[in-house]
């Protein structure tokens, strides 16, 4: 496998972002010879036309229920042209978390071909600033259980179905980037034994890893918070030679076996700087020396995680990974070293084909606008067409552009369209929860304690119906603070019909529940029991009845509750 041409990725992508337009009629023309005998394309009276004008004149604009008869067909064996000119060969399970409910989408070779092209446009720019030679990953990635579906199609997470691809395996050698983790232990069916591994893996070949990173930022921060607690474990393998009995797969173990060896020497050097670090600061640089920086999503519900992820890091440098969804994918972080914060993602405009609502539209009768037509410091939402069976598909998310890249934009993603708390006419977005999270949690900050995650719903049992927040906490704190962050998280939320029905009192006071150590861990593993992957796992930042499990988890672990007394 010879290495990737970086220089000559990036030139690919100027000369395509160049002149985007028609980058993007002609993308929207292949994927509409391609897929032009579907039967929902027949439907619609296409009639073989694949000019953008033709498209959006009888192609309605849809979200995943409207589509749903289709993939179900899919699923259950019918492999006549339905959505896509050839068979559907595998269905993607997104992981639940946003919707309440895990729901199919169709994956085929075009996607995968999109996602490795994404890869390697990204991996080239952050090259060019942080070159990676002859090291490895250490890569928290892991595989949710593949099922089968009556029709006998394979369905799993996305993630799952890239990890067991040969191109992408291929693909990471490529890059540099391999894996020091054996298969057996990404392919795993029990995240704890497979996330031991990884830690293990890791030490074992601290020298060489120059990269540690993972799908989110959240898988990062999980993994090290788990190191926290079992590195004397894990140097205890070390010292002896032998894998600790909590891992108990057969073939995890034969794999294992061929890394370890008994070497005190490399399980002293690790205790000494276990022991010798404050507070876990600086534990990644400590462990890795030869690291060149942390790479994953850590924009949108990941921008909780910054703080820890920066505790453990030190100087390491943050990169945020690139803008995609179960969906697809939409853009690329061609500015590596901007923090986390202020991340934006140029649109490859041959991935998909694109278009955007303006949040200013009437929503009833949104009028979409194509790639280059988007103005700067608008905010839109997304509408994709794929490779794969979705025609102008309303992804949900919202964007600002931010500039552009040549003649493709530049995005900011700002949230979930559909995730927002909301009572009367108010409308808390989720970017409003994060901010006001924020400056609420500066007084934990205070304290010396971290926040560790949080999540809301919208309580219509009082009266007048409020908002609750909860909150996990690393620590105790004291009532008079917490009090405190109860009026805080209320004085932030500044959208002007909340701020209104909260002074008439037809909104009630704001509510923070603050839940016990491990609730939100409890989240994950009720998750991980439905099949989702610890790598596209997204702590519910909104949770409705939809997800009552969910909130059954939140409200019986609640150990104190304080009600905003600002007026």
């Amino acid at each position: 496998m010879t290495i990737l041409d970086v220089e000559m990725v990036v030139r690919d992508f100027e000369a395509m972002t160049e002149d985007a337009e028609n980058v993007q009629r002609e993308t929207l023309k292949l994927i509409l010879e391609e897929n032009g005998c579907a039967e929902y394309l027949q439907n619609l009276g296409l009639n073989g036309r694949t000019d953008p004008e033709s498209f959006k004149a009888c192609v309605p604009l849809v979200t995943h229920k409207d589509l749903e008869p289709y993939i179900q067909r899919v699923a259950d064996g019918d492999f006549s042209p339905i959505l896509t000119g050839k068979p559907i060969t595998a269905l993607s399970r997104s992981s639940g978390t946003t919707q309440g409910k895990s729901k199919y989408l169709p994956f085929n070779d075009k996607l995968m071909e999109t996602t490795l092209q994404m890869y390697r446009t990204s991996f080239a720019f952050r090259n060019r600033e942080f070159p990676i030679e002859n090291g490895k990953a250490l890569q928290f990635i892991y595989s949710s259980k593949q099922t089968k579906t009556k029709g006998g199609l394979y369905a799993g997470t996305g993630t799952t179905h890239i990890f067991r691809n040969s191109q992408f395996k291929n693909a990471m050698k490529a890059m540099q980037s391999q894996s020091c983790s054996p298969d057996e232990v990404i392919f795993t069916p029990d995240f704890h034994q497979s996330l031991y591994c990884h830690l293990l893996c890791g030490l074992l070949f601290r020298e060489e890893i120059q990269l540690v990173s993972s799908t989110f930022a959240y898988s990062i921060v999980l993994a090290f918070r788990t190191f926290e607690q079992v590195w004397e474990e894990l140097c205890a393998d070390i010292r002896e030679g032998v894998l600790s009995s909590r891992v108990t797969f057969p073939s995890v173990r034969s794999a294992m076996a061929k890394l370890l060896k008994p070497d005190p020497e490399l399980a002293d050097l690790i205790e000494k700087k276990c022991s010798g670090l404050s507070n876990w600061y600086g534990l990644i640089p400590e462990i890795f020396p030869n690291v060149k920086y942390m790479y994953g999503i850590m924009t949108g519900s990941m921008e909780l995680y910054l703080k820890k992820l920066r505790h453990y890091a030190a100087d390491v440098p943050l990169v945020t990974g690139d803008y995609g969804a179960s969906e697809g994918w939409i853009g690329a972080n061609i500015h590596p070293t901007l923090p986390p914060e202020s991340a934006t993602y140029a649109v490859l405009p041959n991935i998909g084909y694109f278009e955007f609502i303006p949040l200013k539209q009437n929503v009833e009768e949104p009028n979409p606008i194509g790639l280059t037509e988007v103005k700067v410091d608008e905010e839109y939402e997304v509408i994709i067409t794929n490779f794969a069976g979705l025609y102008r598909y309303r992804l949900g998310d919202v964007v600002r552009v931010t500039g552009f890249h040549n003649s493709t934009p530049e995005l900011k993603f700002i949230g979930r369209r559909n995730l927002m708390l909301t009572i009367n006419f108010d409308k808390i977005t989720e970017k409003d929860l994060q901010l006001a999270v924020e400056e609420a949690g500066k007084s934990i900050a205070e304290e010396k304690l971290e926040l560790v995650d949080f999540s809301s719903h919208v309580d219509v049992s009082s009266d007048p119906a409020h908002y609750v927040i909860f909150w996990e906490i690393s620590g105790e704190v004291s009532d008079e603070v917490l009090q405190e962050c109860c009026n805080c998280l209320d004085r932030s939320f500044l959208e002007y019909d909340y701020v209104n029905a909260r002074k008439v009192n037809t909104i009630g006071p704001l509510e923070l529940r603050v839940v016990r150590k491990g609730t939100f861990q409890k989240i994950l593993e009720h998750y991980l029991g439905l099949g989702a992957a610890v790598s596209q796992f997204k702590t519910p930042r909104c949770v409705g009845l939809v997800n009552s499990k969910v909130l059954q988890i939140l409200c019986h672990n609640v150990a104190n509750n304080y009600y905003s007394d600002v007026l």
